[in-house]
């Protein structure tokens, strides 16, 4: 196991496309979540928070001593059985797109600034490569964290909004310091169907309603406003 100071090539262009959907996502997801005590029947794939049950599949765990994460599928404890259905998923998606975090079974942290932060950013890609409805990480041992993915309807699923485009889409890009901007936009629309058309200088998408969304760059290539029209149909 070679320890890494920073993500692939390949792994941040997967991560910023979901960037900022996964963003937008993950919040609905945890207002949608109680807080309070948690547990987990994983012979089952069921997770309760305070009151609510969840049907979860498992990405992996996280030591914190070592600063090494294990993906699901590598588990002996897990291998094999369909707790770990998200994270067979993930090694799927990696070998057809060259992404090496996703099909390293021990990927090493260690040599990251942060390597909590690190462990995060992984499991954010990994949420957004699957289109997951969010992503739960719970302190499971001392010195272990367990990461598991909603595989669940209950979950509600966020919708592009005009109002909250601007802010959606400035947190997605940014996410990933040398993101491209395009791509996160891109991304963000791909994701939810809406349809978008790419000019010199912008974006333009149809936002349900019937408003279009222009989204504009600047000459080195970030967001540079995000501006709304009606049109008559």
């Amino acid at each position: 196991m070679t320890a890494t100071t920073t993500f692939s090539d390949a792994f941040l262009r997967t991560a910023e496309r979901h960037a900022a959907w996964g963003a937008q996502q993950l919040e609905a997801f945890n207002e949608f979540m109680p807080t309070g005590p948690w547990t987990a029947d994983l012979d089952q794939r069921l997770y309760r928070q305070a009151e609510r049950d969840l049907r979860i599949s498992v990405l992996g765990s996280f030591d914190t001593s070592e600063g090494s994460w294990l993906w699901g599928w590598a588990n002996p404890g897990f291998g094999g059985t369909p707790v770990v259905g998200a994270a067979d998923e993930i090694r799927r998606l990696g070998a057809a797109h060259g992404i090496p975090e996703f099909t390293t079974d021990l990927v090493d942290l260690s040599a990251f600034d942060d390597p909590r932060f690190a462990v995060e950013t992984l499991a954010f890609g990994a949420m957004g490569a699957l289109g997951a409805s969010g992503y739960i990480g719970v302190q499971a041992s001392p010195e272990g964290r367990l990461y598991m993915v909603p595989d669940d309807p209950q979950v509600p699923r966020a919708v592009p909004d005009a109002i909250t485009l601007p802010r959606v889409l400035l947190t997605g890009t940014g996410l990933f310091g040398g993101s491209s901007a395009r791509a996160v936009v891109a991304g963000y629309f791909d994701h939810h169907g809406v349809t978008w058309r790419q000019e010199a200088d912008r974006i333009s998408a149809d936002m349900p309603g019937g408003s279009t969304a222009d989204i504009l760059f600047d000459d080195i290539g970030r967001v540079a406003s995000v501006g709304m029209k009606n049109v008559t149909r």
